[in-house]
């Protein structure tokens, strides 16, 4: 057991564990729920985050593997499997700080018969699939709400309405996430292949020093004051 939770956390970045812990203190200590209240919150959510994460990372897989790369196959990421997928920093931190991420898909573009194309497809494939399960699930939503009998609702039919709410939410979060421009990101993937970035000098220096640079938007709530609008936009527009 032990072997297994070092293997768990052996990628870990330090400094991104210590923002995560600092997050998580704050969610705790700066809210005015009861304990009880607290963890129900939390456990209404998990459905949404295993569903978001990994059908986001299978997505990238499955892209991949489509295009010709054998590799999401060869490393077992061809599947539903939560824990195939699951980043545990980038799980908590979807829990506790409303942002989060799988362990990335691995791919190999030299397989490609189109490189830039074939990797545009891949690096937006995990951002359209969770629209399109937050479309889904917003159906969902609308169709269970309409034919729910008021005694229903206010019994286990409440709990069931906000569990399918937060798989919309959950991964309206995650695709804008996913979608900034920063290198891990899949918006980095994203404008690099449209803009051909690899071809100047700057982007590898860049791209090794992403995670600092999201680190920094993080701790200073940039994300938060671009996810937070257009969160509100995607939920009003699917709710």
């Amino acid at each position: 057991m032990k072997e297994k939770i070092q293997n768990l956390f052996r990628n870990v970045n330090p400094a991104m564990l210590v923002i995560i812990i600092v997050l998580l203190a704050d969610n705790i200590l700066n809210n005015n729920m009861t304990v009880g209240q607290w963890f129900y919150s939390k456990l209404i959510i998990l459905p949404g985050i295993f569903i978001g994460l990994t059908f986001h990372e299978a997505a990238h897989g499955y892209a991949s593997y489509f295009l010709g790369d054998p590799t999401p196959k060869l490393q077992g990421r061809l599947t539903l499997n939560p824990f195939r997928h699951m980043d545990p920093v980038g799980f908590i931190a979807l829990l506790f700080a409303g942002f989060g991420w799988g362990v990335p898909v691995e791919i190999d573009p030299r397989y490609y018969k189109h490189r830039r194309a074939d990797e545009f497809i891949v690096s937006i494939a995990g951002v359209v699939t969770n629209f399109i399960i937050a479309l889904i699930f917003s159906f969902i939503v609308k169709f269970v709400s309409a034919r729910m009998s008021y005694d229903f609702y206010m019994g286990i039919g409440e709990i069931i309405i906000q569990i399918l709410v937060y798989v919309v939410a959950i991964n309206i979060v995650l695709m804008i996430f996913n979608l900034l421009p920063v290198p891990p990101l899949d918006g980095f993937g994203i404008i690099t292949q449209i803009f051909d970035l690899t071809k100047y000098s700057w982007y590898y220096k860049l791209y090794n020093n992403g995670f600092l640079i999201l680190m920094v938007l993080i701790i200073f709530n940039i994300t938060d004051k671009i996810i937070d609008p257009l969160y509100g936009f995607f939920m009003n527009l699917l709710l």
